[in-house]
């Protein structure tokens, strides 16, 4: 069933689905699944097996929710075939739970309060709508002392109450109620004090409709509510579904079927045949149990799944920086000069080498209030000689401003260029326990400067150190729900960190734990090994390092490379599984290992050829295309084919910029309305949803453009009193 279920959801095949559930039971991780098992899945990519393994973990626990349910009802020996087929078939965990509810163990209610006195019978009497005198006459049956239910007017109450209970338990009007409320409610938003300045001030009275409610809106309500500036409730078309429940509960007997529920039309000429001692009564029960039962737990359900999409929703907008964040081109092999900005305590330099390590710290204090100009530009020329600087990072922190104007003039008459790195996120990174243990003798600014420098370096490598929320880029990450955040933002990272590779030489605890099938505390015990044991010189020396067995070979060797190997294979993304396929295939090409280098090899292939060399090698033919073209560029890492950071040589201010300008600038952040584009000026420019494309419906912004995109901008407007910069992509 369940294997059914995914094969119909993600429109793959059984065979692909039931290999792949067997490949994740067997604890097989989905990066090594993506990779190095596209025989047994069809080739399944990495995005298709995460939304497989979701589903799946969705629809075992909704079968162990169906037979928990199904095993508590038949202890109250109250299941019925049908009622095991209804749950049976139910495709959601809202749908068991609303068939559930009226079998589910419950708290003291009116309800049950009432049913303790008695009054149940009187309920279904009234409910049977077929007593032939006043209800006031036949509950005099049910008076009684010891149950202090001493009046008529009492036990009539307490039968309502049971009533209602029942009419709110009862999964169709449920259901049909859920539906009707969420295709036609609205969201009414106020205020107490519409006087209040904030930045909520748009909703101090606002309607909106459910269904078109924006996902940015929905969090931003919440977040106001949760202030006590805003007042959100749910408006229902209540009418509607009174009469709904009115004409499903009362009977007209003067049909031949008397138990036919029929709708009911209000209009003077067609009058029908209800009991006229039971109507009024059934009345009141309907309308308070919809309004004290059914509609508040409705509009609770109502704002927990528009709460959940928006999450949902925006997860997936944050993971989608974050991927393209992490994803973002390289500048290795160059000597970086990072530039922590500050005034009071000074700007924290670090000089780092092409892999990252670190060659001197310094603090200048060129900012107010020491101004110590001239003394920086020296300082920092003679650091740039003496290291050979190529390029300074310079944080887009406090004093940024300040420090860009003196780094345009020290690197005058040079061929030393800078860049404007968005350092969010360093100041975390700095103050935490990881930065103490990898620069315990450092201050927080040194360990920032480094981060910072490294950030231009290897973002991914450095940006694995810092909490993706404090990275500066989504919307609203702090209101939603952060299990499923972290949850999302740890898949893509782990995404991100497999597809490059990893270089198990230099590779951080951090970095390595991201690594498939590795764990934080075998990532500690790789980098043990190497400071103990010196340098990895094959990936099966990973075998030697503790609590490392042959599973979790299997699962990470493929993503890690030993660049110092004698083995050439060791540095590509070819699986140790598929060495000696490999060599067997570069003999029968008449190559050997030592052909393979960076230049491409051209192995003049066609399909024919994949077909017999699979055979003959007795491996997959996917397998066999994915070792070939690792093979003409081994080692390649897939960020070189993303845009390099724009790299400047002077200044430029929100004071430079005029109407009509067309500039260069990168995204930093993409948002549902629009992206953030940095175009040199310190304060990001935004190009409105409207702006990105010209003649062209855009249903989101990642649709045309993802962060790190180098575009072409064009000034609209400057506000420079409030510092907003709208800016359009139609040049």
């Amino acid at each position: 069933m369940i294997s059914e279920t995914l094969a119909k959801e993600l429109s793959i095949k059984p065979w692909q689905t039931k290999a792949t559930i067997d490949l994740i039971d067997e604890g097989n991780t989905i990066p090594f699944i993506a990779r190095y098992r596209k025989e047994a899945t069809g080739s399944l990519d990495d995005e298709i097996l995460r939304k497989f393994n979701e589903r799946l973990a969705y629809l075992r626990n909704l079968e162990d929710k169906k037979n928990q349910v199904i095993e508590s009802i038949a202890e109250q020996g109250k299941l019925t075939d049908e009622l095991r087929a209804k749950i049976e078939n139910a495709k959601t965990l809202v749908a068991v739970d609303d068939i559930y509810r009226p079998y589910r163990p419950k708290k003291r209610t009116r309800a049950t309060i009432a049913k303790e006195k008695g009054l149940q019978p009187l309920a279904d009497i009234i409910l049977a709508q077929e007593t032939k005198i006043p209800i006031e006459e036949v509950a005099k049956d049910y008076l009684s002392k010891d149950y202090e239910v001493n009046t008529v007017e009492e036990a009539i109450s307490y039968a309502q109450d049971i009533i209602a209970e029942i009419i709110s338990d009862n999964a169709d009007f449920r259901d049909f109620i859920r539906k009707i409320s969420f295709e036609n409610g609205e969201f009414i938003i106020s205020t107490k004090d519409k006087e209040l300045s904030s930045e909520y001030e748009m909703y101090y009275d606002y309607t909106e409709a459910i269904v078109k409610i924006a996902t940015h809106r929905i969090l931003a309500i919440n977040r106001g509510e949760k202030e006590k500036i805003l007042k959100v409730k749910i408006q229902t078309p209540e009418e509607e579904i009174i009469d709904y429940l009115r004409n499903h509960i009362l009977i007209d007997h003067s049909k031949d079927n008397k138990k036919d529920h029929i709708l009911i039309d209000h209009s003077k000429d067609n009058k029908k045949d209800f009991n006229e001692f039971t109507t009024p009564i059934i009345e009141e029960a309907i309308l308070d149990s919809y309004k004290r039962l059914i509609a508040p737990s409705i509009e609770r359900e109502i704002r927990k799944y528009k709460l959940e999409n928006a999450e949902k929703k925006s997860i997936k907008v944050f993971s989608k920086n974050l991927e393209s964040l992490l994803m973002q081109g390289p500048i290795m092999n160059k000597i970086v000069l990072g530039w922590d900005p500050g005034f009071r305590t000074g700007c924290k330099l670090a000089i780092v080498d092409g892999i990252g390590k670190v060659l001197a710290t310094d603090v200048v204090f060129p900012t107010e209030p020491q101004n110590q100009v001239e003394k920086t530009i020296k300082t920092v020329r003679n650091l740039i000689k003496e290291y050979d600087v190529d390029i300074i990072a310079l944080g887009n922190g406090t004093a940024s401003r300040e420090s860009e104007q003196i780094i345009s003039d020290i690197i005058k008459g040079t061929e030393v260029q800078y860049v404007i790195v968005n350092e969010a996120g360093a100041s975390v990174y700095s103050a935490s326990k990881l930065a103490s243990i990898e620069f315990p003798d450092f201050d927080v600014g040194e360990r920032s400067a480094v981060s910072i420098a490294r950030r231009l370096q290897d973002p991914l490598a450095e940006l694995v150190k810092i909490d993706p929320k404090s990275i500066g880029i989504g919307q609203y990450q702090h209101d939603m729900n952060q299990k499923n955040l972290n949850e999302s933002l740890k898949t893509v990272v782990e995404k991100a960190v497999n597809n490059v590779g990893v270089d198990l030489n230099t590779a951080s605890i951090s970095l390595l734990s991201y690594v498939s099938g590795i764990s934080s505390s075998l990532a500690t015990n790789i980098v043990k090994y190497r400071d103990k044991n010196g340098a990895f010189i094959s990936r099966d020396d990973l075998m030697k390092v503790a609590k490392l067995g042959e599973k979790t070979f299997e699962q990470c060797a493929g993503f890690l490379k030993v660049f110092n190997s004698n083995n050439i294979l060791d540095i590509t993304t070819v699986h140790p599984e598929s060495y000696e396929a490999t060599k067997a295939l570069l003999k029968k090409l008449d190559y050997s290992l030592e052909d393979i280098s960076h230049e491409n090899l051209s192995f003049n292939l066609n399909d024919k050829d994949y077909a017999m060399l699979a055979k003959e090698l007795t491996i997959g033919e996917i397998t066999l295309r994915d070792i070939v073209s690792e093979l003409k560029k081994p080692g390649r890492d897939p960020r070189e084919e993303m845009p390099q950071p724009i790299l400047r040589e002077d200044t430029l201010e929100i004071e430079d910029l005029e109407e009509g300008m067309v500039m260069e600038g990168t995204v930093r952040n993409v948002v549902d309305f629009g992206a953030f584009v940095d175009i040199g000026v310190h304060q990001d420019g935004l190009v409105h949803i409207s702006q990105l494309v010209e003649n062209k419906f855009v249903s989101h912004p990642l649709d045309i453009v993802s962060v790190g995109d180098i575009v072409d901008v064009k000034i609209l407007d400057v506000d420079i009193k409030r510092r907003r910069i709208q800016l359009s992509m139609i040049v």
